[in-house]
């Protein structure tokens, strides 16, 4: 995703083994979705990289210098583009779990409204 108008995602390696099963379709998305792939994306550089005997993943490097590794053992060509694309559309930052449902500046003294109380 764009911030500012500047794509976040800075290169993209795809990992991969030349004979395992389970980079079956990571191999048949080089061929078939990764040119395409390149293309639509002019600033991101990728990288193919071979990685024997170990499960396919892809690896996406951020400006913020955070980086994501998703795998993809098993997963079908057009399941590989869709997790490319939303590496690419991410912006790369933490996941921040939130304390409670409701984020607000300033938290009710007597606490959050809820249907199920008794009275």
């Amino acid at each position: 995703m764009s911030l500012r108008g500047v794509w976040q995602l800075q290169k993209l390696i795809v990992s991969f083994c030349n004979w395992g099963g389970s980079s079956r379709g990571i191999r048949a998305f080089m061929e078939s979705h990764l040119p395409a792939f390149r293309e639509k994306n002019p600033q991101l550089e990728v990288v193919t990289e071979l990685n024997r005997g170990y499960h396919p993943f892809l690896k996406g490097f951020y400006k913020n210098k955070n980086e994501r590794v998703v795998c993809v053992k098993n997963m079908s060509p057009e399941d590989i583009l869709q997790s490319a694309t939303r590496l690419r559309n991410s912006q790369g930052r933490k996941v921040v779990k939130l304390k409670t449902r409701h984020v607000t500046k300033h938290p009710s003294v007597q606490g959050t409204w809820a249907t199920d109380l008794k009275m």
